[in-house]
């Protein structure tokens, strides 16, 4: 038998923004416009109850990713199907309404992500009210209650205001907010990232049980390798806005490929190398408006040759993970 159509295919996906000085000084100083490449050239399929966890250093471009597929951002490039359907262009037009329901994002920050001046039930109620899901006040309060009691919390609290729960629960009334709409694709944009280590753990298995239950698909965005070892089926490593390396979670553990993917699990606690001297992840991420000539990663990679330096290697299958690396090509590595 074929294996089942991906449920999320992007396809090249490249998001640049103009961060030019204005017009008249550029006139004046005679310089030529600068774009930021903050995603250029992203590849990746998503299987239907899956997850696919998007790991990097801070400014990498994941979230830069995340926004494209729930259509914040328009792409320079590329594009995003879900579901066959072209999404993009599909956000465009009046119809893209229902497919916006069946997508749905996480965000970061639980301080920022809620209203303060709404209560717990009108929050969650907003998007059932906005796609026309339940229109009954009774049945809208009945569904806020539900869908609270999904996410751990207890149906009284919907009288709340954000300011009265904590980091977790605020987290909680996010993801009760983002599945109201009974969405298939949930985009979490690291969202245990600003919450403590047990109330991480909490919120993360709300997320596993919940995708159990209701089949649900995600691109799990983190910068914590041992979140993304508990809840993804795939991971993808990303580096100055492109994919170096695309793998299934234990092949990318076990045996990683690139030297990027390498260095980030090297500098990981480990519980039977108690007493050893951790290897740091070398170097500083160069500037990504004026990025190096051939592979991004050359100027802290201890393998780069003259090739890494003059050609940018391109994501290919070697040995069942897709990985961009001349190293690993010539089997350097």
């Amino acid at each position: 038998m074929s294996e089942p159509k991906p449920l999320v295919q992007a396809h090249d996906l490249a998001m640049h923004f103009d961060v030019s000085a204005p017009w008249l000084n550029r006139v004046i100083e005679r310089k030529p416009r600068t774009l930021l490449h903050a995603v250029d050239g992203v590849s990746f399929e998503i299987q239907k109850g899956q997850t696919l966890a998007l790991v990097g250093e801070s400014g990498c471009g994941k979230s830069t990713v995340a926004r494209l597929l729930v259509g914040l951002y328009k792409p320079t490039r590329g594009g995003f199907t879900f579901d066959g359907q072209d999404a993009h262009a599909a956000f465009a037009t009046p119809e893209g309404l229902k497919l916006r329901r069946r997508i749905q994002m996480i965000f970061q920050d639980p301080y920022a992500s809620l209203n303060p001046r709404w209560r717990v039930e009108d929050i969650i109620a907003e998007p059932l009210r906005e796609h026309r899901v339940i229109t009954g006040d009774a049945e809208v309060r009945a569904r806020v209650e539900a869908l609270l009691q999904s996410v751990g919390l207890a149906p009284a609290d919907r009288v709340k205001y954000p300011h009265q729960f904590s980091g977790g629960q605020r987290q909680r009334i996010s993801i009760a907010r983002a599945l109201a709409t009974e969405p298939e694709f949930l985009v979490c944009d690291e969202p245990t990232s600003a919450l403590d280590v047990s109330v991480q753990a909490q919120v993360l298995n709300i997320l596993k049980e919940l995708q159990r239950k209701q089949g649900l698909t995600y691109l799990f965005i983190s910068h914590n390798l041992a979140v993304v070892r508990h809840v993804s089926d795939q991971v993808g490593v990303m580096y100055l806005g492109r994919l170096v390396e695309l793998a299934p979670k234990h092949t990318l553990f076990d045996t990683p490929r690139h030297p990027y993917t390498r260095m980030l699990l090297d500098a990981i606690p480990k519980m039977h190398d108690t007493g050893k001297a951790r290897t740091p992840v070398q170097g500083e991420v160069p500037n990504p408006l004026n990025p190096p000539s051939g592979c991004a990663f050359n100027p802290r990679c201890p393998l780069a040759n003259e090739r890494c330096r003059q050609e940018r290697p391109v994501l290919k299958t070697i040995g069942g993970v897709r990985v961009a690396c001349h190293a690993v090509e010539e089997g350097r590595v």
